[in-house]
C-alpha cells in the first residue's frame, strides 16, 4: 500500500480489519457494532474528550499519572488508589513491553508468572491478552476516563481491542512510537499502521463517539528543541485528522526553563490549530499536555519532588489542559503505588495554588513563542515541500534529509546529527544545527545563545556542555555547569 496522506475508505479499512483482529486469539472478541453502543453508553464523565474539553474552557489543567500492571485485579487497585488517594483526574493504562512489540505469546507468559509469583513480571498491562472483556472490567472499575498509554509501533490490534473495551483515548503515532523506540523500523510501515489507527478513530467518531487521540510529545525526553517536538505532534495531528480523529492532545517534554516551557505550550496550540485549519481540519478541537521532565531525576526524593514541582508550575502557568505526573522514585525505579499517588498530590497542590496566576506576557515571553513558532515553520513548510504538499510522503523525506532530526533517538531513520544544548539561562539551542532548514538568521540566534553560555563559563562550546546538560538535572542544576561556576 503506498502511504500518503489521504483518508482510508471503508473498504480498504474493513479488509485491512480481518488480517489485524487474526493477529491474537482475543481480536476474535471485537464486535465492532457492538463496541460502538457500548462506547454511546458511557457517561460524559467517563469520557476524555468531553472533561478535556471542560478543562479547556475553565482554563484548568489536569493532573493524570503514568501507570500500568499485568494483573487485572492489581491493576484495579492500583487505579482506584491513583483517583482516591492520589486526586488523579485522568487515569492510564501504560501497556507492557511485550505487547509494545506484538510478542502476546510472552505476554501470556508473563501474566501466568505474575500469578503464579504473586508480583508483577511485567512492566505494564498486557491489555491485548486480556481481551475485550478483561479491558472493560478495567474501565468500568473506576470513576475516571481510562487513556491507554503504551509505546507500539504496530499499535492495530491493541487499538481494537482497547477502544472496544471502552478505553476513551489514545496515545501514540507513526512518528513518536517509532524514532523514539525502534531501531530499524521503516518510517512509511508505522505510519501507514497509525492511519489505521486514526481511521478505526475516525469511524467511531462518525458514529457520534469522540475518542481523544494524543500523539507522543517528549519523543527521546532528552533535550529536544521545541521545534522538533512541536513539528512531529503537528505531522501526526494533521494525519490524524485527515482519518477523521477530531479530539487531538498535542503534547510537549518540559525543557526547564519556565518562559521556555510556557511559550513552548503557547505555541504548540496556535501551530496545530493554524495548521489544521489551512488543511481544512478548522473543526477539529485542540487541547495540550505538558510532561514533567523526562530525562534523570536526582535519587533523593526531596529533590525529586523539587523537580516534580517545577513541572508542575510550569503546566499551570502555561494553561496546559492537562499535565503527565512523574514519581519521587523516578531514580529508582518502578514507584509504589504510594510514590505515584504523592507526586500526584504535590502536583495538584502547585496547579492548585497557580490557578489563579499569569505569567507576565512581556517581551521576552513573546519574543520566544516567535522563534519556536518560526524554527516550527521553517521545518513544517519544507516537509511539505519534500512531500510535494503531501504531509505524510513529506515526512518519510524529511527524516531521510535530516529535515526532521530527533536528539539521541535509536532508530536508523534518524539522522541523529543535531546537538542540543542550554544556553546561559537554561533554554534549550542547538550547538548544531545540522541539516534543519533554518534560515540565517535562526542559525546565528543559536550559535550566539551557545557562544554566550561559553563566555560566562570561560570554555569553548563543545560536546562536554550536551554531556553536562543530560546529567545536570539529577545532579542538582539545570545548565550542566563546570564546578567551578
Amino acid at each position: 500500500m503506498e502511504l500518503k496522506n489521504q483518508k482510508w475508505s471503508e473498504e480498504l479499512f474493513m479488509r485491512e480489519r480481518a488480517a489485524v483482529l487474526q493477529q491474537w486469539p482475543t481480536g476474535g472478541e471485537v464486535n465492532l457494532a457492538e463496541a460502538i453502543a457500548y462506547q454511546k453508553a458511557i457517561p460524559a464523565e467517563k469520557r476524555f474528550d468531553a472533561k478535556l474539553r471542560k478543562a479547556a474552557q475553565q482554563g484548568i489543567t489536569l493532573i493524570q499519572p503514568r501507570a500500568g500492571v499485568p494483573l487485572i485485579d492489581k491493576h484495579i487497585e492500583l487505579l482506584r488508589h491513583l483517583e482516591t488517594e492520589g486526586e488523579a483526574d485522568l487515569l492510564p493504562t501504560t501497556i507492557d513491553s511485550y505487547t509494545r512489540l506484538n510478542q502476546y505469546e510472552k505476554a501470556e507468559h508473563g501474566i501466568e508468572e505474575s500469578q503464579r509469583e504473586n508480583k508483577a513480571m511485567l512492566n505494564g498491562f498486557p491489555a491485548v491478552n486480556h481481551g475485550v472483556k478483561g479491558c472493560r472490567m478495567v474501565t468500568e472499575a473506576v470513576k475516571s476516563p481510562v487513556q491507554v498509554r503504551h509505546g507500539t509501533p504496530d499499535a492495530r490490534l491493541l487499538a481494537e481491542i482497547t477502544l472496544a473495551g471502552g478505553f476513551t483515548s489514545y496515545e501514540g503515532g507513526g512518528i513518536s512510537y517509532n524514532i523514539p523506540y525502534a531501531k530499524s523500523v521503516p518510517l512509511e510501515k508505522t505510519l501507514l499502521d497509525w492511519q489505521y489507527v486514526d481511521r478505526l478513530t475516525g469511524y467511531y467518531e462518525e458514529q457520534g463517539i469522540s475518542i481523544n487521540r494524543e500523539p507522543f510529545g517528549p519523543l527521546t525526553g532528552t533535550l529536544v528543541p521545541p521545534c522538533i517536538s512541536h513539528a512531529v505532534a503537528i505531522i501526526e495531528a494533521l494525519v490524524a485528522a485527515e482519518q477523521g480523529v477530531r479530539s487531538i492532545t498535542v503534547g510537549y517534554g518540559q525543557c526547564g526553563n519556565l518562559v521556555q516551557d510556557v511559550a513552548a505550550i503557547r505555541s504548540l496550540k496556535m501551530l496545530t490549530e493554524e495548521y489544521l485549519a489551512r488543511f481544512g481540519y478548522s473543526d477539529t478541537v485542540v487541547t495540550t499536555v505538558l510532561h514533567q521532565w523526562m530525562g534523570g531525576f536526582p535519587q533523593d526524593e526531596a529533590k525529586a519532588f523539587a523537580v516534580i514541582s517545577w513541572g508542575s508550575a510550569a503546566a499551570a502557568l502555561s494553561k496546559a489542559t492537562k499535565v503527565i505526573v512523574k514519581t519521587p522514585h523516578e531514580a529508582i525505579g518502578v514507584p509504589t503505588k504510594e510514590a505515584n499517588a504523592q507526586g500526584l498530590r504535590a502536583t495538584k497542590q502547585i496547579i492548585s495554588m497557580l490557578a489563579d496566576q499569569q505569567l507576565t506576557d512581556d517581551e521576552t515571553l513573546q519574543a520566544e513563542i516567535q522563534i519556536i513558532m518560526e524554527e516550527t515553520r521553517c521545518i513544517l513548510e519544507k516537509t511539505l515541500e519534500l512531500g510535494d504538499g503531501d504531509i505524510a510522503k513529506g515526512a518519510v523525506r524529511a527524516f531521510a534529509a535530516g529535515v526532521i532530526d530527533v536528539p539521541f533517538a535509536p532508530s536508523r531513520m534518524n539522522a541523529g546529527k543535531i546537538l542540543p544544548a542550554r544556553d546561559n539561562d537554561g533554554a534549550v539551542r542547538m550547538l548544531d544545527t545540522a541539516n534543519l532548514p533554518f534560515t540565517q538568521a535562526l542559525k546565528n540566534f543559536h550559535k550566539e545563545k551557545i557562544a554566550a553560555r561559553g563566555a560566562h563559563e570561560n570554555r569553548p562550546a563543545s560536546f562536554q556542555m550536551v554531556i553536562d546538560d543530560i546529567y545536570a538535572i539529577s545532579k542538582g542544576r539545570l545548565v550542566g555547569r563546570p564546578r567551578n561556576k
